[in-house]
């Protein structure tokens, strides 16, 4: 597996987003329907979203370095 293919990064971040948008989504509706053990769920959905982020800055950085 060639990691400083960028098709790589993008496949190992697809599936942490797409979880950490539903944690977010599902907080969201249950926010909206009165109940506040949503925000818990937006919480974690939206650390999980930034760690997500940061996770592609990084290994965007690394691999730009080492091509």
């Amino acid at each position: 597996m060639n990691l400083s293919n960028p098709q790589f990064l993008y496949v190992i971040l697809i599936l942490p987003g797409l979880f950490g948008l539903t944690l977010t989504g599902e907080g969201l509706y249950r926010c909206v329907h009165e109940e506040w053990s949503g925000l818990v769920s937006i919480i974690f959905g939206l650390m999980f979203l930034v760690g997500v982020i940061v996770a592609y800055l990084f290994f965007s950085t690394y691999l730009g370095t080492k091509v």
